[in-house]
């Protein structure tokens, strides 16, 4: 300590706050130690700018608060009766103590205001939590402050500065929304800020002010505040009014819906709040059901998920879906828009209703004839006995044989061929032809009317390909075996007309070995050869790379 105080009087103030020691001050001589705390006081005093020397700063709290602590443990009552030669009468002393008290306050606050320091910051804080709890370290000023930011926020709201602490915080980080207990910016102080959040939500249902007490409670809980019965008690009130006014022209159903999700996150077990917020999510969605179709779905929903089983939630978004089922029906609306799922949960809670029974028997015929397509023949089946069961007698236990079920759906790729459009007619007909196809082979060669149709198709379909295609795309259409030689003359003549064609393109190309070969399928088709496996052997000096098997007709 007195090398301490030799360097303060040589104007070495780093090297006295160095040699200043942490503790044990009452070990020191007194004057010693009243000697240098005046000195390190009159240095932040100067007004030259060295009020910022921060290791003074704390040399004086420390000193200081060691000198007029109340129990007095470096003697220096008696170094004061000692200098003036007689004792100090209690109330004096006690008057005095109070006095120089204030004064280092002041003295302290007015750098502080100087610098611009916040309360968490502030020498003055410092000050009165080293008196409190001897919180100053000479060897561990940081560059924040002489305390750490948690010290100093216990000291403030230890104190009764609980707003000035919030000010102070919200003013270093304003986005309320990322304080929580998990993030490094806030792990430090956020059971000290929760509280003070805690506090003041109460204060502020006290004032009648709903929401913000709710946003103060749901910071507090992100910060680790675990609510109290008392807590509790004040989200309950708020919840219950929020939104509200006593004359009820101040009722504002967004504040009020907002307040509510807080409460009931804050209190999840509490089945009256979950109520109210189903019932006030209900009522909203009821007033824009036909105005904003979307947020009443979502407002339903959430009051589903917030009170499962709500009957007034469900009935509203059954109402939604039965508007959505007419349109559909009406040709108003896309049917991709509406899930098969829920179409048939309404029909359990209302199985007579018609547009539900027609929209999932229209849905499990587009199935059946989507299966069917895909080769998915059991998957298709099934879609039909689903078709059969919503859209047909409605009746759930109604058996289907294997027939019953193959008539209906070849039944549905018939229909869906007659009405197969496209964006070009090509794609249309290839539609049809392959619908078609997948109905002959379901059906069989028996049912004469599938073929026939079928056949009709495949000779559009080779016409168009003639008129707007290559003849190679003709000639592949013949060799998928869907309409015979000798079924239709005006096919026959088609393939006939191409294999030509294909034969000039490929004597111009040089490929002379194919153009027999074409000239030679065309004879034997215009002939009329029966079923036969291979016409002629493989092309002669035909490439490897020619489309689709041309050496063989069938």
């Amino acid at each position: 300590m007195l090398r301490a105080a030799l360097a303060a009087r040589a104007g070495n103030w780093p090297e006295a706050v160095r040699r200043c020691p942490d503790s044990d001050l009452d070990l020191a001589e007194t004057g010693v130690v009243h000697a240098l705390a005046v000195g390190a006081l009159r240095r932040l005093g100067e007004e030259d700018g060295r009020h910022t020397e921060f290791g003074t700063a704390a040399l004086a709290i420390v000193l200081w608060a060691h000198l007029l602590d109340e129990d007095d443990p470096g003697d220096f009552r008696a170094l004061l009766t000692e200098r003036r030669g007689a004792p100090v009468p209690d109330e004096l002393w006690e008057d005095a103590r109070r006095h120089l008290l204030g004064r280092i306050t002041d003295l302290l606050d007015a750098l502080d205001v100087r610098a611009g320091r916040d309360v968490l910051a502030a020498w003055k804080t410092a000050w009165e939590a080293e008196r409190a709890t001897l919180a100053v370290g000479l060897s561990a000023v940081g560059p924040d402050g002489l305390i750490p930011v948690s010290r100093a926020a216990r000291q403030l709201l230890a104190h009764g500065h609980r707003q000035a602490l919030l000010d102070a915080y919200t003013a270093r980080h304003p986005d309320t929304a990322t304080w929580s207990a998990d993030s490094p910016d806030h792990r430090a102080c956020a059971d000290l800020i929760a509280q003070a959040l805690a506090e003041q939500a109460q204060d502020r249902v006290r004032a009648q002010e709903w929401s913000e007490a709710l946003t103060d409670f749901t910071t507090a809980a992100r910060l680790g505040l675990t609510l109290g019965a008392a807590e509790r008690t004040a989200v309950v009130r708020a919840g219950k009014n929020v939104g509200r006014s006593r004359t009820g022209r101040g009722y504002s159903p967004i504040t009020r819906i907002q307040g509510l999700e807080q409460a009931h996150a804050l209190l999840p077990d509490d089945d009256a709040l979950a109520a109210e917020l189903a019932a006030e999510l209900v009522r909203q969605g009821r007033k824009v059901f036909d105005s904003d179709p979307r947020q009443s779905r979502d407002r339903f929903t959430r009051a589903l998920l917030v009170s499962p089983g709500d009957h007034d939630a469900r009935t509203g978004l059954d109402d939604h879906l039965r508007a959505d089922l007419r349109r559909t029906v009406d040709g108003e609306q896309p049917r991709e828009r509406i899930h098969e799922g829920r179409v048939r949960e309404l029909l359990l809670r209302d199985p007579d209703y018609a547009p539900a029974r027609r929209w999932l028997g229209d849905h499990y015929a587009e199935q059946a004839v989507a299966n069917a397509s895909d080769g998915r023949t059991a998957a298709a089946r099934s879609a039909v006995r689903d078709m059969l069961r919503y859209g047909g007698d409605g009746d759930p236990y109604n058996e289907y044989d294997e027939e019953d079920i193959d008539e209906e759906l070849v039944a549905l790729l018939f229909h869906a061929a007659l009405f197969a459009e496209a964006e070009n007619p090509r794609t249309g007909l290839e539609r049809r032809v392959d619908l078609l196809s997948t109905a002959v082979g379901v059906a069989g060669p028996a049912h004469g009317p599938v073929r026939e149709a079928l056949d009709r198709a495949v000779l559009d379909l080779a016409e168009s390909l003639e008129a707007t295609a290559s003849p190679s795309d003709v000639i592949r259409l013949f060799l998928r075996d869907l309409l015979r030689i000798g079924v239709s003359a005006r096919f026959d003549r088609t393939v006939e007309t191409a294999y030509l064609r294909r034969a000039e393109i490929r004597e111009e190309e040089g490929d002379f070995g194919g153009a027999r070969h074409d000239r030679a399928c065309a004879v034997r088709i215009g002939a009329g050869l029966p079923d036969q496996g291979l016409l002629f052997g493989p092309a002669p000096g035909g490439d490897g790379h020619d489309d689709s098997g041309q050496g063989a007709l069938f």
